[in-house]
């Protein structure tokens, strides 16, 4: 499986990693290159690896370009996305052009903040143009549950994480000094 790239592992904070998940990721050449054609690929399959994520976004895996995977059904962690089924979805230079509906507060994880989890406010409807992995422009509305996934997989292009985002965080009691000395270094 692949690596994931994460602020902290093991009780200790990963600068470079850091750096690299904190930046605004570049845009992906259109139409696309092979290098693009590549790292599109990298990207799904290192989705494709895991049963432990709704979505994946390049940077979370060291390439820092707008390039995002994510399912569109079967979000319990025991279900096996089918490599050649409609269950997901690829976005490319994504970009959020219209938000509606209601906001809604919900808990979030993140395999770039491992162990915690953080109540998150996100838009219940958004709309959504890019291309897709073929590099055909796309102009989609998200909703729901799916509208959250795809605004928090967004947030990595724009290198932001749930700890940006939270309003409250949640950790293990047996990591509360070192999440309370982290969190309270940030403020």
């Amino acid at each position: 499986m692949s690596k994931t790239w994460a602020l902290w592992r093991d009780e200790k904070i990963n600068e470079n990693e850091t750096r690299l998940l904190r930046r605004v990721a570049d845009d992906v050449p259109v139409p696309f290159d092979e290098e693009a054609k590549r790292d599109i690929m990298i990207v799904v399959n290192s989705f494709l690896e895991r049963d432990d994520a709704a979505g994946l976004a390049a940077p979370q895996i060291g390439i820092s370009k707008k390039i995002i995977v994510f399912r569109t059904r079967g979000f319990s962690a025991d279900t096996q996305i089918q490599r050649n089924g409609n269950d997901y979805e690829v976005l490319v230079n994504p970009k959020i052009t219209q938000y509606r509906g209601d906001k809604e507060l919900q808990k979030e994880g993140c395999l770039s903040c491992p162990d915690i989890s953080v109540d998150v406010v996100r838009a219940t409807s958004i709309k959504v143009k890019g291309y897709d992995r073929e590099g055909k422009k796309i102009n989609k509305r998200y909703s729901g549950f799916l509208a959250r996934v795809v605004q928090h997989e967004f947030d990595h292009l724009d290198g932001k994480l749930i700890v940006d985002r939270g309003r409250t965080i949640y950790f293990p009691r047996e990591k509360e000094a070192f999440f309370q000395a982290m969190f309270k270094a940030d403020e």
